[in-house]
């Protein structure tokens, strides 16, 4: 039987024009299949605030619930090493070292802590339960209530590799920081597919806010001098000029998540306000809570119930600890501590946050002294359109 010969180079071209055409339909078959929009396993939640604001307490809201892996302003880090730089120069160095705590790589604090060993070299670590619970420390179990103290005593030697181990186990990352003060620096983390990220945005009426931080003007020194970019020199806030950068950043903050957002702001924006905090603790921080994917606890809900009906005042030795008080009261101290001519000032150098956060400027001492006279007013119903639920607009 005579054979055919086919020519090589046709061969060559036949199995090229097939594997041309295969190629065609595979990409022609996939651009018909739904894409896939996996979120990444964990739920990234940044607390945006500032000094004073009662930002710790909603921290360890947080940081208390068995599933959440929490932080309390890692980017304290990066200000002291590099404290002669502004804030704003300083934003994109604070930005990746939140990235990458969000995604539990704690390398990135070679570069401001390279000598770490131990837990204990992390800025207040012992806030945070989950550094206090296994497997980050053994003296504590997950759904436990820790104190700072408590963990300070029993958790401070293990080794600095124990922050990573542990972050890796958790549903929720969460980190509490005071130092951003503009909303589209955080754009890149927005729009990262490797994060799930949801900004929880909170505020305070300016006038307590100032209340609280004559308490601890030395404390705050370093911090004032990088709000005012003044080249390392430490700086006392005698004249509100740190206020009214930190007013000027919450407007910022707000009317760039409300007013004409872009699409991947949607429903990863919540504002809450200390006072309506404290004046509804359940309410607000189921809110909170729903808008990160959390459930509230019995253990938990005895605990806020327990922290928020003390009878402390907020006395300056506690100003950086969470402690039982009378939360109500500690929330119109201001109007029995400033005199009038300080609640003027403020109210000059912060009257358009005072006004867009939802809060009542004073107009005279009477005014000032009669606590019957409520100052924070109704939520607008335009006021938290972004939130992923209509419950209070």
């Amino acid at each position: 039987m005579a054979r055919i010969r086919i020519p090589s180079t046709i061969v060559i071209l036949f199995v090229a024009v097939q594997t041309g055409f295969l190629l065609f339909m595979c990409a022609r078959h996939s651009n018909f299949m739904p894409q896939s929009e996996e979120k990444p396993s964990q739920v990234h939640i940044l607390i945006l605030s500032s000094w004073r604001s009662g930002s710790s307490f909603v921290g360890q809201l947080f940081s208390q619930h068995p599933n959440v892996f929490y932080l309390m302003e890692p980017a304290w880090h990066v200000w002291v090493t590099m404290y002669q730089n502004s804030a704003k120069v300083l934003h994109m160095a604070v930005r990746d070292l939140v990235r990458s705590v969000f995604l539990c790589d704690m390398s990135v604090f070679d570069a401001y802590m390279p000598w770490k060993r131990n837990l204990s070299d992390l800025f207040q670590w012992a806030v945070s339960r989950a550094l206090c619970s296994a497997p980050a420390c053994d003296s504590f179990q997950r759904t436990d209530i820790t104190s700072e103290m408590a963990c300070k005593t029993l958790c401070g030697r293990y080794p600095f590799s124990k922050v990573e181990e542990a972050c890796k186990t958790y549903s929720h990352v969460v980190i509490k920081e005071v130092r951003f003060f503009d909303l589209k620096v955080l754009y890149p983390l927005l729009t990262d597919p490797s994060l799930n990220l949801k900004i929880v945005h909170f505020v305070r009426d300016p006038r307590a806010v100032v209340k609280s931080r004559e308490q601890l003007v030395k404390a705050l020194a370093r911090d004032n001098g990088i709000v005012l970019n003044t080249n390392g020199t430490n700086v006392e806030d005698s004249k509100y000029k740190v206020m009214q950068e930190i007013c000027r950043s919450h407007v910022q903050i707000y009317e760039t998540a409300t007013l004409k957002p872009p699409n991947f702001l949607k429903d990863r924006y919540l504002m809450i306000r200390f006072e309506d905090l404290v004046r509804d603790p359940l309410s607000e921080i189921s809110e909170m809570y729903k808008f990160a994917d959390l459930s509230l606890t019995p253990t938990l809900k005895s605990w806020i119930y327990n922290i928020t009906h003390g009878q402390g005042s907020g006395k300056k030795k506690e100003a950086f600890k969470i402690t039982p008080r009378d939360a109500v009261s500690v929330s119109q101290a201001w109007r029995n501590a400033l005199s009038f001519q300080k609640i003027k000032k403020i109210q000059e150098v912060c009257k358009g946050a005072i006004n867009m956060l939802g809060y009542q400027l004073l107009d005279s001492e009477k005014e000032q002294k009669d606590l019957s006279l409520d100052l924070v007013l109704p939520r607008r119903k335009n006021q938290f359109s972004w939130s992923s639920f209509n419950g209070k607009q």
